[in-house]
């Protein structure tokens, strides 16, 4: 008898999720709703003003004036893919960035985190992990497959981040795009569902308040709990 052939993993009980329109988010140290040019451009200008570092794997900025960044994000936030949210300092009531999630396909259960545009002081702080823990947890608790990061492949801190956060290896798009005029390669990272459960705990454990000494000094790495979890690691990290 021939033998049958193998055309994949049958999904069963599965339905495609809600898009992430009109979505707030609430954490302990961080609120994230959509982002809005009226409410929110001047306020991140005068985060983002003097670092323009901030916006060079991006495909804009930097922004010379408050103007100018006020037209792009008014027009960036009229579509409805990339999906822009503000991001809220809780503690500082100080709005400090902004992210979005993009190549937003429901049909195939996948989304991705991007755009991730963090002002210096939200960069290396719990505020920004449990920024990026909210989005990924809002997306498989949604319903959603995959959730995925890219970055241009120079961008080592972009690679670094994912990895930290538990996101997977998955290799390189050689002349993927070319942005600002120049060739960019394309790293491709993701987490799956099925991994999410671990990496929920992974997250709680270094959010937690306990994890953290008098100073604010982490006791446990999160690389470290998400390495338990993550199926390949970038090999451009190890050198």
């Amino acid at each position: 008898m021939a033998d049958e052939k193998n055309l994949g993993r049958e999904v069963t009980g599965w339905t495609a999720p809600p898009r992430p329109d009109g979505l707030t988010l609430n954490g302990r140290f961080v609120s994230l709703e959509p982002l809005d040019a009226a409410k929110h451009a001047a306020d991140l200008f005068r985060a983002f003003d003097g670092h323009d570092e901030l916006w060079d794997y991006m495909p804009v900025g930097p922004f010379a004036s408050s103007s100018s960044f006020h037209r792009w994000m008014r027009d960036a936030t009229a579509q409805n893919d990339p999906y822009f949210f503000a991001i809220r300092d809780v503690q500082r009531g100080k709005w400090v960035g902004f992210c979005s999630l993009l190549r937003i396909s429901p049909e195939a259960g996948s989304i991705e985190v991007g755009f991730i545009t963090f002002s210096p002081e939200l960069q290396r702080t719990p505020a920004a992990t449990e920024t990026m823990f909210l989005l990924m947890q809002w997306a498989f608790k949604a319903g959603y497959r995959r959730y995925e990061w890219k970055c241009n492949a120079l961008n080592l801190a972009s690679r670094r981040a994912a990895q930290r956060l538990g996101f997977s290896y998955e290799g390189v798009f050689r002349q993927h795009m070319v942005v600002k005029g120049r060739n960019r390669d394309t790293a491709w990272f993701a987490v799956i569902d099925s991994e999410w459960p671990a990496l929920k705990e992974a997250f709680g454990v270094w959010l937690n308040p306990a994890n953290f000494d008098r100073d604010g000094r982490q006791k446990e790495r999160l690389a470290d709990l998400t390495a338990l979890v993550r199926v390949a690691s970038d090999p451009a990290l190890r050198r």
